[in-house]
């Protein structure tokens, strides 16, 4: 028997560990043992939209509960597919557990997607999984980064290419919330890099400014009670912290000068309910970034969106390899205390937290 978190989908903030059953494997099926991995605002952000954007149907669970999808490695543990072996590991989409079961198809050296029948109406990039023998952003020493910031930093990589592609909608400065999460810091990372004309604003908890000032991602740096001080220029906003009353503020505070709201996640899980109706300014947009993927590869070709990603990653790893202490935690009961205090803002943004269940 393994164990996995199972969390309420009414209520995220109740999470326990439950006893599963591990039954017989299927024929042309491989289980998993889930070796690591991360645990960050984006996860909370799976659980909040669990309902919304089908989340919760990548790894089911009985009586009105979910697991919450983790990006993380994992090895096989037990084969019955004739091109994978036991004992070689994997990277991809994982539940807060011990084991998967997926049932790859489409396999090369390279990776292989799970075509089990329930996750085949989800994104098809959640359900690819790579094999790290041959997989070239594998690097056995930065196997914490990746996890830890990897899914984060090509969301923020993909909004700015969104807002490039469109001329940034003729704004001459980007505000961020949530600016000391991990996508927020990305999406400054690759605006930095690729759109230095656009002046980077980050809005943060007071607590936090010392911390985003110090990660030299930002231009401007300003705690949320200063909201109403925002430069009356062209501006969009990104909206990571799901807190409808800052939206407002920033929407009332710009008004015609706001040309785009981009919401992406929610990570103040509190306050991300409320009156954000019938606020000035354009209406809110909801990113959702395996749509970005899809067009961002049409456009620029598989080949170079991997190279370009791939350069603007390591420019992104080099301005945060200082501003976050990666901490591991051991246990499954580990994981589901640390996605309790995540849900709750209790994890200090200088920690990335990774797992080994």
């Amino acid at each position: 028997m393994s164990k996995a978190v199972h969390v309420s989908r009414t209520d995220i903030s109740s999470a326990e560990v439950v006893g599963i059953e591990d039954l017989p494997l299927p024929d042309g099926a491989v289980r998993l043992e889930v070796e690591s991995f991360s645990v960050t605002a984006n996860n909370i952000t799976y659980a909040v939209a669990g309902e919304m954007m089908g989340y919760w149907n990548f790894f089911p669970a009985a009586d009105g509960k979910g697991v919450v999808p983790m990006w993380g490695h994992a090895k096989v543990i037990e084969s019955n597919h004739p091109d994978i072996a036991e004992g070689e590991r994997v990277y991809g989409y994982l539940p807060m557990a011990e084991q998967l079961v997926v049932l790859p198809g489409r396999v090369t050296p390279g990776g292989f997607v799970d075509t089990i029948a329930h996750r085949q109406p989800m994104a098809a990039i959640y359900n690819q999984y790579s094999r790290l023998a041959a997989d070239p952003e594998h690097d056995p020493a930065r196997e914490n980064e990746r996890m830890i910031f990897g899914p984060l930093f090509k969301t923020g990589y993909l909004i700015e290419t969104m807002f490039r592609g469109d001329d940034w909608f003729g704004a001459e400065a980007m505000v961020l919330t949530s600016a000391s999460s991990k996508t927020a810091m990305a999406l400054a990372s690759v605006a930095k890099e690729k759109s230095p004309q656009v002046k980077r604003v980050g809005l943060t908890s007071a607590g936090n400014v010392a911390f985003v000032r110090a990660s030299g991602l930002y231009d401007e740096v300003m705690a949320y009670g200063a909201v109403g001080d925002l430069a009356q220029v062209p501006s969009v906003s990104v909206d990571f912290a799901g807190n409808s009353k800052l939206l407002r503020a920033i929407h009332e505070t710009l008004g015609d000068n706001l040309r785009y709201s981009c919401l992406v996640g929610a990570t103040h899980v509190g306050e991300r309910t409320g009156d954000a109706k019938d606020m000035p300014g354009p209406d809110p947009i909801l990113f959702f970034a395996p749509t970005y993927a899809v067009a961002a590869i049409k456009a620029m070709g598989a080949e170079a969106f991997g190279q370009d990603i791939a350069a603007s990653w390591r420019t992104f790893l080099g301005a945060v390899a200082d501003t976050v202490a990666i901490e591991t935690r051991n246990g499954i009961g580990a994981a589901r205390d640390t996605y309790v205090a995540m849900v709750g803002g209790d994890i200090d943004p200088a920690k990335g937290i990774v797992v080994k269940p």
